[in-house]
């Protein structure tokens, strides 16, 4: 199989693309503002720093008409992926035990269509437990040009890769005790194909995953709400979000992952970190309730809370920072202790 990388070049893209993130992000100043549903002081000593800036530029330029959607299959995807693949390596990300692709073969129940997808991977080596990993995913696909119409999805999930993106470089700059996997994955769009395939294939031995933390839908809420779905399901991952949750300048709330809620309100299948729960891996499901832009054309950069999204990326990274303190815990009590004598095996 080829490489998937977009032979075309980025340069063009991103010289147009950076102009507009400029003049149209509105930078909130995390020392004197905070978003709608902002609940108290924030603990800043607490939360990690976030380059505003670079944040919200990363997910216009993955948000730009130019990706055409990012449908699987066609050239706009081809070069959000060269953007991701483009800005590991800025950041110094390394693939995952030497790579950087993972592709798989799948059929879309809808058009009946075959396709190749192609999750792109990196780590961050743990520096007391490299054999345990925290696998962070976000996909970076979504519905491509429907009827004329680009479908481009800022806040599904532009948002999330972006996020992810922010939390590469905190963690290259800030090495965790566990390793870090940056899981971008495709297909999800399609039926959680990347995240499927992720797990089927046991990218990294699923028995030493302390847990995965999904990104889908975190840069749009005018009343500052975002949600860690999961709780329900691994009530010993509540004391890491309450502690997210008071430190955090927007609400942090738990929910939508439980059996007895109304259709259409348990999301403890309803995004990539479906797969893993299916295997009994915890999981934290950080999202937005839907909104007017869910799975519209109005899904556009313009229509994203970029104050709130600094913010939820703020949270999202402290949360990861707070289950790499609690790594070998999590473990034991989900039943997966991976230790020997207290250590990593070989």
């Amino acid at each position: 199989m080829t490489d998937p990388r977009s032979p075309r070049p980025l340069l063009a893209l991103l010289l147009l693309a950076l102009p507009l993130a400029v003049a149209g992000a509105v930078l909130p100043d995390p020392a004197t503002s905070a978003p709608t549903g902002f609940t108290g002081p924030a603990l800043l000593s607490d939360l990690p720093e976030v380059d505003a800036e670079e944040l919200l530029r990363d997910l216009e330029i993955l948000a730009h008409d130019s990706m055409e959607g990012r449908r699987p299959g066609t050239p706009g995807i081809e070069r959000a992926r060269s953007f991701i693949l483009e800005t590991l390596d800025e950041r110094g990300v390394a693939p995952l035990h030497g790579e950087r692709f993972q592709s798989f073969e799948f059929q879309n129940r809808r058009d009946g269509q075959n396709y190749v997808g192609h999750n792109l991977l990196g780590w961050i080596p743990g520096t007391d437990h490299p054999d345990s990993y925290l696998v962070l995913t976000a996909h970076y696909d979504h519905l491509g040009v429907v009827n004329g119409d680009i479908y481009n999805g800022a806040d599904d999930n532009a948002s999330g890769v972006a996020a992810l993106l922010a939390a590469a470089r905190h963690f290259t700059a800030n090495p965790p005790a566990h390793s870090v996997v940056l899981a971008f994955l495709d297909a999800e769009e399609m039926g959680l194909q990347g995240a499927r395939a992720f797990v089927n294939e046991a990218v990294v031995p699923l028995d030493r995953i302390v847990m995965n933390v999904n990104l889908d839908m975190v840069s749009r809420s005018e009343v500052g709400e975002i949600y860690a779905a999961g709780t329900y399901h691994y009530p010993f991952l509540l004391p890491l979000v309450e502690e997210v949750a008071e430190a955090s300048r927007i609400t942090v709330l738990t929910g939508h992952d439980s059996p007895d809620l109304p259709p259409g309100q348990d999301w403890t299948m309803a995004s990539d970190h479906a797969p893993f729960h299916q295997q009994g891996i915890p999981f934290i499901y950080f999202g937005v309730e839907d909104h007017p832009g869910y799975h519209d054309p109005s899904d556009t950069f313009e229509n994203i809370t970029p104050a709130f999204f600094v913010e939820s990326t703020r949270s999202i990274i402290h949360f990861v920072t707070l289950a790499d303190r609690e790594g070998q815990a999590i473990l034991e009590q989900s039943g997966r202790a991976l230790a020997v004598d207290g250590a990593d095996a070989p």
